[in-house]
């Protein structure tokens, strides 16, 4: 009942892209949810048609090729995930302030690459990710977008509690290694909040949208094993190993969140430390489960 009644406070938007997280974005704020059957973003008539009459207060863009399984289906379609990620990305930023209407991209973290001598990566720091292109991609929509007024947020390896294909929890449990390499990450329950309030607030600029404090994959099902599954099996896997069977490089990254952590202290809101809150992800994600 809470949660439907925070919805309800919300203004009037939209999200473009019914995947995992535009899909759930969507339904947690009470917003109208645009799949590409309906809008393809890359198609700016029909993109301006639907932006005039609709009119929505609120834009926000989920629109995205990650590719499947993984990012390494953007190697082999470049073309497609450029249009996707970058000319989708600046058609709404572009539509959207010609018509005053507030705009929110969800970008990556997986810009950077290592944890710059234990600081974290900000905001302002260039990014350093190389050898993905499906990252690429993602550093070039945040350099466009950074020349117009909307809010940018960085998410990294989103973590949800409850099951879905393209939730980090699930990815991990088919993988029979893992790496134990340190990670900034996203949990989507804390992130939905947060999220309402950098949006009521109307900020702009770029945020990092990840939890404080970094954790590992394997860590992360050290936990469900202690959680959800005393009979999840897995074995480590170095990055030399990883690096072998993956056709782009992968992201480990480390970024700093003062400036999130900062601004929801005003509000008495906060996103959890990661492993506290991927604990509260998995038992609830335990509990879909028993359902």
């Amino acid at each position: 009942m809470e949660a439907i009644e925070e919805q309800q406070k919300m203004t009037k938007g939209v999200v473009f892209g019914a995947g995992f997280l535009g899909t759930r974005i969507g339904e947690w704020f009470g917003y109208r949810i645009v799949p590409r059957s309906e809008i393809d973003v890359t198609d700016i008539g029909t993109l301006k048609i639907f932006l005039e009459r609709e009119m929505p207060e609120v834009v926000i863009n989920a629109v995205g090729k990650t590719g499947r399984p993984n990012t390494d289906w953007c190697e082999e379609h470049k073309e497609e995930t450029v249009k996707s990620n970058v000319e989708g990305a600046k058609n709404l930023a572009e539509e959207c302030f010609e018509r005053k209407i507030y705009f929110v991209n969800l970008g990556s973290g997986g810009i950077y690459y290592g944890n710059n001598d234990q600081r974290g990566f900000t905001e302002e720091d260039e990014p350093n990710m190389q050898g993905q292109f499906y990252i690429l991609t993602k550093i070039l929509a945040e350099r466009a977008l950074r020349e117009f007024p909307c809010l940018q947020l960085r998410l990294n390896l989103p973590i949800d509690d409850r099951p879905h294909e393209r939730n980090l929890i699930d990815k991990l449990r088919a993988y029979p290694r893992l790496i134990n390499i340190q990670n900034s990450m996203t949990t989507v329950p804390h992130m939905l909040p947060a999220m309402k309030i950098l949006i009521e607030r109307k900020r702009i600029g770029v945020y990092n949208f990840t939890n404080p404090g970094t954790i590992s994959a394997a860590e992360i099902m050290e936990m469900y094993r202690a959680f959800v599954d005393p009979n999840q099996k897995f074995e480590a896997l170095s990055l030399e190993e990883l690096d072998k069977i993956t056709k782009g490089k992968r992201s480990n990254c480390y970024l700093n969140t003062s400036k999130i952590e900062n601004e929801l202290r005003e509000t008495g809101a906060e996103m959890p430390e990661i492993h506290k809150a991927v604990e509260e992800c998995l038992m609830r994600y335990s509990g879909h489960l028993q359902r």
